[in-house]
């Protein structure tokens, strides 16, 4: 599954890898110098990376295949930790969370939303982990014969995006202002995954989602190059303010923070680098 994904992948991002820093250690002065060193060295390490517990982790709908490959791996690094997911749009997880809903960590496709969620101090600080874009989709064979956005087939095609309210909803808004189009949706949906559920199974004839969801569709869909453009999703990552395992919940985000999370992220699934990075 990886492998047809890293092949999809190919023709909608380019992936950058970042090189690692090698640091090196001293000499000790004596074989129990260094059984002891060691023996500290040990108790840290494992101090460090240990993680228990269960936590509950919110997440944006299009988070939903990279997220549960991280808390696989993370799962196998923290043997008693255990991480537990609601994806839904970044708005609805927001407003759980203002309704008393409980997580332990909040993960959201843009910084409007996670904005909102600190504005009602539900979330403490917030790290920016990944990046994303558009991309517009057909079903495989383009029976509707779409070639753009700004040269009229859409206009007698049945497309569906995301509702403006949505993360992806309101960078398609975005992207049609910056293009001077106007899109004429058949549906706005409340998850990028709707929009993309439509399009694989026919019953649209185009829709706007992120590059990702376009990879992760692989050829249930064709993906229609867009104008060039300057609209980026920020994806941003916090603790929650109610969270029952917070010191897990920044293990989880650490873990998503690392190497091997941001392999998974960029590689496999085709995020941006997060764009502090």
């Amino acid at each position: 599954m990886r492998l047809a994904r890293r092949a999809a992948l190919s023709v909608l991002t380019l992936v950058s890898a970042a090189a690692l820093a090698a640091c090196g250690g001293t000499a000790s002065t004596s074989s129990s110098a260094t059984d002891s060193a060691a023996s500290d060295a040990m108790v840290s390490s494992t101090e460090a990376s240990s993680a228990t517990g269960s936590i509950t982790v919110f997440a944006a709908a299009s988070l939903q295949g990279a997220f549960e490959d991280i808390a696989a791996e993370f799962e196998k690094a923290n043997p008693d930790a255990s991480v537990a997911f609601d994806f839904q749009g970044s708005q609805d997880l927001v407003s759980a969370l203002a309704e008393g809903a409980s997580a332990d960590v909040l993960a959201t496709a843009n910084t409007k939303t996670m904005k909102a969620a600190a504005d009602q101090d539900l979330v403490g600080s917030q790290t920016e982990f990944a990046t994303n874009a558009l991309a517009l989709i057909v079903p495989e064979g383009n029976p509707a014969k779409v070639t753009g956005v700004d040269d009229g087939s859409l206009d007698k095609a049945d497309l569906v995006i995301c509702a403006a309210e949505v993360p992806c909803g309101t960078a398609t808004q975005t992207l049609a202002a910056e293009l001077g189009v106007t899109l004429h949706p058949a549906s706005e949906e409340q998850k990028v995954t709707d929009v993309r559920g439509k399009v694989e199974s026919g019953e649209a004839d185009a829709g706007i989602v992120y590059q990702t969801d376009a990879a992760d569709a692989g050829d249930k869909v064709e993906a229609v190059a867009l104008p060039e453009n300057d609209v980026v999703n920020h994806y941003p990552i916090a603790v929650t303010s109610n969270a029952s395992n917070a010191v897990t919940a920044q293990a989880f985000i650490d873990y998503v923070m690392s190497e091997a999370g941001q392999k998974i992220l960029q590689q496999d699934y085709g995020f941006g680098t997060p764009a502090a990075k």
